[in-house]
């Protein structure tokens, strides 16, 4: 059966360096995802990628 679930969000400022921002905005646009979408997964990847040592 299909649930609707509701993902909890908060809203942070970050400052990131311009050319990253430009650099993310690019990719974001060429697989048609929100500048947002893609830096949570960007995070989210880095977390579960972090070097356990």
């Amino acid at each position: 059966m299909f649930k609707v679930e509701k993902i909890e969000m908060i809203n942070k400022t970050f400052r990131l360096p311009l050319k990253l921002v430009q650099k993310l905005q690019i990719v974001a646009q060429n697989k048609g995802v929100s500048l947002n979408n893609l830096v949570q997964q960007c995070c989210e990847y880095a977390l579960n990628h972090l070097d356990k040592n």
